[in-house]
């Protein structure tokens, strides 16, 4: 059961020393290292969550890491999409998008979502800096193809939904040197200018594993990875989570999120952790305390 955290008025000096004194450790660790973070469900929607995750990733960067944020935005483009009268369909936990949906996607995740993060960070004193996969060549993508499960063999197209060709990290490393926070949108774009939809997951893992990141953080609306029984396992290798797929504990929408966090994981990723999003500050707890959060996968 989790209880609920005090206010922070009601915590006595001391104890806000101590906590201080015990995430120092964590500090030294991490100084200098990037941490990328995943940021979407309730953690964006709610705005009690939204202005405690603009502050943690604030505290972040004033303490010497160097947080890269990649949002979602799906709650955002369905509300989008019932305005102009579509409904949103999956597979296999992707988003079909034709031309309009696409139009409604870049709009937005690259606009309206996007300028939110950035205002907030910047309102609590931080530098952020909004980028898609156009700002500096950035992601370069292609369409993706998914297999059928009903017929062997066939390959799915699910319109205008990108894969990853390549990232170029130069505009996230030179936005990070100069105290910046980048917050990057999962907008790719193909050689002839045609933008993609990409799953924020995807964009998130690969980042992490082309800049080389300590930390790839995955906020969430479940508490992490949960077992049959709905057990929470707070410590796997990445061999453990191959089971847990070849056995079907992971399955609909957790798998583009875990297989991002496996992909990165055995990439060089040195630990990923899947988070829930719902509790305010679960960043902070996760990065700065030896309190297990949610699920830690590791490299190894």
């Amino acid at each position: 059961m989790n209880l609920p955290l005090p206010e922070l008025q009601d915590v006595s000096p001391a104890v806000k020393a101590e906590v201080l004194a015990q995430a120092l450790p964590y500090i030294k660790k991490y100084h200098g290292k990037t941490i990328v973070i995943k940021y979407g469900g309730n953690a964006m929607t709610e705005d009690r969550l939204k202005e405690g995750f603009a502050r943690d990733v604030i505290l972040l960067k004033l303490v010497g890491m160097n947080p890269v944020v990649v949002h979602g935005g799906g709650p955002q483009i369905d509300d989008a999409l019932k305005k102009v009268g579509k409904a949103g369909t999956f597979i296999q936990g992707m988003r079909v998008t034709d031309e309009e949906t696409m139009e409604v996607v870049e709009w937005v995740l690259g606009g309206e979502v996007q300028q939110d993060i950035v205002m907030l960070i910047n309102h609590f004193g931080g530098q952020a800096v909004g980028l898609t996969g156009k700002d500096g060549g950035l992601i370069h993508a292609r369409k993706m193809m998914i297999p059928n499960k009903e017929k062997a063999g066939e390959m799915l197209d699910i319109g205008f939904v990108g894969e990853i060709e390549s990232i170029n990290p130069a505009v996230v490393k030179a936005l990070q040197d100069d105290a910046f926070i980048p917050v990057i949108s999962p907008i790719g774009f193909g050689q002839d200018g045609q933008a993609y939809n990409i799953n924020a997951d995807l964009v998130a893992g690969k980042m992490a594993e082309i800049l080389k990141a300590e930390k790839l953080v995955m906020m969430t609306n479940i508490p992490g990875v949960m077992d049959k029984n709905g057990n929470l396992l707070t410590d796997l290798t990445a061999k453990e989570i191959d089971g847990l797929f070849a056995d079907g504990t992971i399955s609909g929408g957790m798998l583009p999120k875990i297989s991002s966090a496996l992909d990165a994981a055995k990439s060089g990723v040195n630990s990923v952790h899947i988070i829930d999003g719902r509790i305010e500050h679960s960043l902070l707890l996760e990065i700065l305390t030896e309190q297990a959060f949610g699920t830690m996968i590791r490299s190894h």
